[in-house]
């Protein structure tokens, strides 16, 4: 297996490089790099801009109208984006629900569908944990009784992130209730704007409002909204979760961050000593980079995997606990890296124009937001601990 980059694939990441220097718009590049609010407008727009540029769907085949990139030109991709400082791709529609609508939709919701994920003229959330059943999916109550040809949805889901802008949500929903739990769940779209939806938001520890609940009260969704089979939603789940685990990794993003902190450690303290000086402190920067190194040799031989057409199975758990252990690392050196400046937390301090007087660097009360907002990334998308006992299922057969 060789991890080395051929030379088509460096003049590829020379092509994405100089498309991100001359396309990214800088005011939402300074957003990214500065850790500022991004509002729902900035991804849409950037994604209308790789959309016109043929970019929509980098990891999408041709025949739906993606680049039909290999894996390895998605990861270069991926990381060229996270070091310009391009908005991450809000991955509901283009990550997790389009693929599920490729292998398992009919050709009428391909046509549907697809193509207003890629031009970013529908917005998703996901509708898959709730109040009793988060890392435990399968005990899932959000009922979904058919009449007709409508199911009648009555339920509640919780942690929809960004469920605010959304234009439709992809639920699970329980359709029997006779059989194990696994067997008796459905996978359906559907329409944010039907009566009987309600959205309340749930504001973070770092002051956001990111997340929130969604309750259905005799929502009315036609049959035809229905991915592939009555009762065989658990299988399209776990084929959209491998997807989601892989791209919690975000190791494009994690180097950028690294970088970042090495920047902010070597500036100058009120002693006139950089912070990276201290033996303690570089031990620390220099495991998490080493870390992320090894990372990344796993997610590039889960690529060379995927080249050669063999599905990612526990290595997407691998992928997914190391990957937020190190994003967490990260974001806690750089709140210790600016000591006491970090401590106020200011919602106001972190959007674009904002003059206020501010004690210490600008970006600090920046850095103690996204240290308490990334504190999520080890629970989301199946907890780490889930992950392990997958891994140790799988690989050790315990």
């Amino acid at each position: 297996m060789d991890l080395n980059f051929t030379a088509e694939e460096s003049a590829f990441r020379t092509e994405v490089r100089a498309f991100f220097s001359s396309a990214l718009p800088a005011d939402i590049q300074h957003k990214v790099l500065n850790g500022l609010i991004l509002e729902s407008e900035d991804y849409v727009r950037w994604q209308k801009t790789l959309h016109a540029k043929g970019w929509g769907g980098p990891s999408w085949p041709a025949e739906f109208g993606g680049t039909g990139w290999n894996p390895v030109q998605q990861y270069i991709f991926e990381e060229e984006s996270a070091a310009a400082g391009a908005p991450r791709a809000i991955p509901f529609g283009l990550k997790m629900v389009a693929p599920v609508i490729m292998a398992f939709g009919s050709p009428a919701q391909q046509q549907r569908f697809l193509p207003r994920i890629l031009s970013a003229d529908d917005w998703w959330c996901q509708g898959y944990s709730e109040p009793g059943a988060g890392s435990d999916l399968a005990s899932l109550k959000t009922r979904a009784v058919r009449e007709g040809d409508h199911y009648v949805v009555n339920g509640q889901k919780t942690w929809t992130t960004l469920g605010q802008y959304a234009d439709w949500i992809f639920c699970l929903v329980r359709t029997d209730i006779e059989v194990k739990p696994q067997a008796g769940i459905s996978f359906i779209l559907i329409d944010m704007k039907t009566p009987g939806i309600t959205v309340r938001p749930i504001v973070t520890m770092d002051g956001g409002q990111e997340v929130n609940e969604v309750w259905f009260e005799n929502v009315r969704v036609p049959v035809e909204n229905l991915i592939g089979e009555e009762n065989r939603g658990w299988t399209y789940a776990k084929f959209l979760l491998g997807h989601e685990r892989t791209n919690i990794a975000g190791i494009g993003i994690a180097k950028r961050e690294l970088a970042r902190l090495k920047r902010i450690a070597s500036e100058e303290t009120k002693r006139g000593k950089p912070l990276i000086k201290d033996p303690l402190f570089a031990a620390r920067i220099a495991q998490v980079e080493i870390d992320l190194l090894a990372l990344e040799i796993t997610n590039l031989r889960v690529l060379s995997a995927e080249a050669e057409k063999r599905a990612p199975g526990p290595e997407a758990s691998i992928l997914k606990i190391k990957g937020t252990e190190i994003q967490q690392a990260i974001t806690e050196l750089l709140v210790q890296a600016v000591g006491t400046y970090a401590l106020p937390l200011r919602r106001d301090a972190m959007t674009p124009g904002f003059d206020g007087e501010m004690v210490g660097p600008d970006y600090a009360t920046a850095l103690s937001a996204g240290y308490l907002n990334m504190r999520k990334l080890s629970i989301y998308g199946g907890s780490n601990e889930i992950q392990k006992n997958i891994i140790a299922q799988m690989i050790l057969g315990l």
